[in-house]
């Protein structure tokens, strides 16, 4: 079983109790580790530190995803670690939680709600999902809530070259957060039903990107795909732009 056919299990499966086939798979391609501290940032946002002898020494670069487990038959979520420590063997995730509480949302909702320092866990990965080596910057990131994690990765990695727009649903809560884990210059736009709000989220990306920049696109498909067609209007070549969807409204697995 390659990589792609573990991203169809794992994200797509219906959750269920593990039985011995699902104990052997989990063998075969996840590696454990311990829930070393949980911070609740906000109602939706926690920061997570896990830490393990499987996180020692393993190749990683800011952009790359891991999957976590659900801890109920093969179902799995992707997170986008935030920092690892290759000699300590940590990592760190910025998890946000599109339900609320222990029985809102999906499996990773119910999941990082009942998480607590002390639990186990098993992961699968680092693997690539937006690859920022091939180009020094300036960056200009778009994404949503769903991207705090991959932009603050790339904001210490890459310093001040790399620049955040985000559309979110709760401005004050996304500033909050944003403040606490120290990209508190990026730009926040309010989600508006029917996109109204996209219009200026482009020209936010415009002015932060300029002449020379890249585009990383990321987070809500559809917004993805009406930002890229305004982008390719005003002339910014596909060598500038990567996306990657990490959600669309009815849909999960999407990276």
């Amino acid at each position: 079983m390659d990589s792609q056919d573990v991203d169809r299990v794992t994200e797509n499966a219906t959750p269920v109790a593990a039985g011995p086939v699902t104990r052997t798979l989990l063998r075969w391609f996840m590696r454990p580790a311990r829930v070393a501290a949980v911070e609740r940032l906000s109602p939706r946002f926690r920061r997570v530190r896990l830490e393990g002898e499987a996180l020692r020494d393993v190749l990683w670069a800011p952009g790359q995803k891991i999957q976590v487990a659900m801890g109920m038959g093969l179902a799995a979520r992707t997170y986008t670690p935030v920092s690892w420590d290759v000699t300590g063997g940590a990592t760190q995730l910025l998890a946000f939680s599109h339900g609320e509480g222990a029985h809102g949302g999906g499996p990773g909702s119910r999941w990082m709600a009942g998480l607590k320092a002390g639990d186990g866990c098993q992961f699968f990965g680092p693997r690539r999902s937006l690859d920022f080596t091939d180009h020094a910057g300036p960056w200009v990131l778009f994404g949503d809530e769903t991207s705090f994690a991959v932009a603050l990765a790339c904001r210490m990695a890459l310093g001040s070259g790399f620049r955040c727009v985000f559309e979110v649903s709760d401005l004050a809560e996304a500033r909050s957060v944003l403040d606490a884990v120290g990209l508190s210059d990026a730009m926040l736009i309010g989600r508006l039903a029917g996109e109204g709000h996209l219009a200026g989220v482009v020209d936010a990306l415009s002015h932060a990107g300029g002449d020379a920049a890249h585009f990383a696109l990321t987070g809500r498909a559809p917004a993805i795909q009406q930002i890229t067609r305004a982008l390719k209007e005003r002339g910014v070549a596909a060598s500038r732009r990567k996306a990657k969807a990490y959600w669309a409204p009815g849909k999960s697995g999407l990276d």
